[in-house]
């Protein structure tokens, strides 16, 4: 079959599949100005990266949820599986310029100069689209719905649940053949009668791909008024809303573009119009209300492109520095300042856990900006806003992601609860699971730790919770009061265990090292030679030691029956987030009702832990897969 052997060599050759296009390249590069009959190569050229570039676009205003979430017609998110499967969604540009150049090859009267302009080859190209193309896709399309063609071709395309732009261009090499026949007879036929023209042959090309993209973009924007008063035009013109129920009914709509050819063979879904009407009077509703936030921030400017609507290949992969984004930077600026100027959050994605919603809110501040004290009040405002928002709108738990939640600017989220003690939403901040990720990193034979970071309120949960386990707990500060404020409440048979250091020396034969705050390449030199670095400080240390370890921020695997999950939060792999998202879901699942802020209730942290494996989530780092209270002296 066609199909996977296509797949087969695109993986294997990977970008390079790109090269097919260099003997166009070339023909331009060595072909003599006047000589323009071959400039058809240069034509090929332009039309494949316009397609490519309309096909971006649309899938990127498809992923702006910020934009589009009342308009989103099937409301689930797109998944990694349906990215993978429609990662060379282009191959059908390389497919049609090859045919365009053997068509040109064969047909030597197509090789003759035509005008740039001519009013003429507009009707002649409209009419042989509406008398030969429509009716021959309709005919093709059903017949490739029956069970045979459908089950060996047609269902490559169908296995894409949520239609996007991409889905549109992803289909196996035979009906990716048919649909290049439909799409040339007007052009090829205009051309014979003498009527074709550069200008019509572009439009035509880009309005066909418009309208496939309009129809896989699973966002309504077709007002229904327009039917209303012009009641003939539904049948001229489908809509996205028209087009999925194709997708989720597969027995109805199969047109191209004009319903008239479903109407005219009985295949025109009865509830089409009404459905459309209904999608378009609901797009200014708040349809979609999530059951759980997690509001994340910026990091940087490069970090802060690594979103769907961007590159929606490269979000579904883990964050990390590409040389080809880096023309994005002045543009991403641009952007968030402009998002500074709203002055409120975004929805950046969101995905489904036991039949719940779950968004991901993103504050428009980079990391730098929590560190300037002038900034502080602006950002606490739009944490506050967002919080008041989700109040509103009725979301039951709202976490809070690292820097959002920082000691220095809102007390771990007190602030906010403490201003409004009537909120119905559970104001959340992770870090319960966050120590408890952390602990159950550290193995059972571990007598002794470093901890930097130690009277933030994580360093303080682990340096109680190790030391009611009897493990020795050199604890880095300068603040020796806030060290015998944590040391006073341990039991008083545990306080032993906590140490009071206020050098790097101290613990130059301490081979596990739990990193609470920032450390330069010079401190991690007082650690010995196979010291493993813990850590749950943002951002991550450097990895400067090659004879030492580092461990990755605190994160949890989401469960296996997540749905609609297509981007990777931050560096973190498919499927992993950190673990203050995963104990504000946790805390949502469990039904809690006290917020979670401020200090941290170390007799919590098992209860916690153990409700977070219970729900599927499982620890990423870990390879003993033990529980913090299995941590023995």
């Amino acid at each position: 079959m066609l199909k996977p052997s296509l797949a087969s060599i695109s993986e294997h050759l990977g970008s390079l599949k790109y090269l097919i296009y260099a003997p166009f390249l070339m023909k331009v590069l060595l072909s003599s100005l006047e000589d323009e009959s071959t400039n058809w190569s240069l034509h090929i050229l332009i039309v494949c990266a316009l397609r490519s570039t309309m096909y971006s676009f649309w899938t990127s205003y498809c992923n702006m949820y910020f934009l589009n979430r009342n308009r989103r017609i099937i409301e689930e998110g797109v998944d990694f599986k349906q990215i993978d499967k429609e990662w060379h969604w282009d191959n059908f540009l390389i497919l049609q310029s090859m045919i365009a150049s053997l068509a040109l090859y064969m047909i030597p009267v197509l090789r003759n100069l035509i005008p740039v302009w001519d009013t003429r080859s507009f009707i002649a190209i409209l009419i042989l689209h509406m008398t030969v193309s429509e009716p021959l896709y309709y005919w093709a399309h059903k017949y490739f719905h029956g069970n045979y063609l459908f089950r060996k071709y047609h269902s490559f395309h169908h296995s894409s649940l949520i239609p996007q732009p991409f889905t549109a261009a992803s289909a196996t090499p035979l009906e990716q053949l048919l649909l290049t026949a439909v799409m040339g007879i007007p052009i090829l036929g205009s051309c014979l009668i003498g009527y074709g023209s550069i200008t019509t042959i572009y439009v035509y090309i880009l309005s066909f791909d418009f309208l496939r993209c309009l129809g896989h973009c699973n966002v309504e924007i077709i007002p229904h008024q327009i039917f209303e008063i012009f009641p003939f035009v539904k049948y001229l013109l489908y809509t996205p809303t028209y087009h999925s129920i194709h997708h989720t009914e597969m027995d109805s709509n199969y047109c191209l573009f004009m319903p008239l050819y479903d109407a005219l063979g009985n295949t025109l879904n009865n509830k089409s119009w009404e459905l459309h009407r209904t999608m378009s009077i609901d797009s200014g509703k708040n349809k979609s209300i999530p059951s759980f936030v997690f509001l994340a921030h910026v990091v940087d400017i490069t970090s802060s492109v690594h979103v769907q609507f961007i590159f929606r290949s490269v979000a579904s992969m883990p964050y990390t520095t590409r040389i080809f984004m880096l023309p994005l930077w002045p543009v991403a600026f641009v952007v968030m300042l402009l998002m500074w100027a709203k002055s409120k959050v975004f929805l950046l994605s969101f995905y489904n856990l036991r039949g719940k919603l779950h968004q991901t809110w993103v504050v428009p501040r980079f990391g730098f900006q929590y560190f300037l004290p002038f900034a502080k009040r602006g950002i606490n405002k739009q944490i506050e806003d967002a919080i008041l928002r989700a109040d509103k709108l009725g979301v039951k738990v709202i976490s809070l992601a690292a820097l959002n939640k920082n000691e220095a600017l809102n007390g771990g989220g007190l602030l906010f609860v403490n201003k409004h003690p009537n909120l119905k939403v559970r104001v959340v901040h992770g870090n319960t699971l966050t120590a408890a990720v952390t602990l159950n990193e550290i193995n059972e034979d571990v007598k002794e730790v470093f901890l930097t970071g130690a009277t933030s309120k994580l360093g303080r949960a682990i340096a109680l919770y190790l030391c009611r386990r009897k493990i020795r707990v050199l604890m880095y500060t300068s603040s020796p009061d806030r060290f015998q404020k944590i040391q006073k409440e341990a039991p008083a048979d545990c306080q032993k265990y906590l140490v009071l250091v206020t050098k790097y020396q101290a613990a130059k034969h301490c081979k596990t090292w739990i990193v609470g705050k920032w450390i330069t390449a010079k401190e991690q030199n007082w650690a010995p030679a196979g010291t493993h670095f813990h850590q749950f400080v943002v951002p991550p240390i450097l990895s400067f030691r090659k004879d030492c370890t580092y461990g990755d921020l605190a994160a949890m695997r989401l469960p296996e029956d997540v749905q609609g999950l297509g981007c990777c939060e931050y560096t973190m792999e498919r499927g992993v987030v950190h673990a203050c998202h995963a104990g504000g879901a946790v805390h949502h699942l469990e039904g809690w009702t006290h917020h979670e802020v401020g200090a941290l209730d170390v007799d919590r942290i098992d209860i916690v832990w153990e409700a977070a494996l219970k729900h599927g989530f499982r620890p990423v780092s870990n390879k003993n897969n033990i529980s913090p209270k299995q941590i023995q002296s």
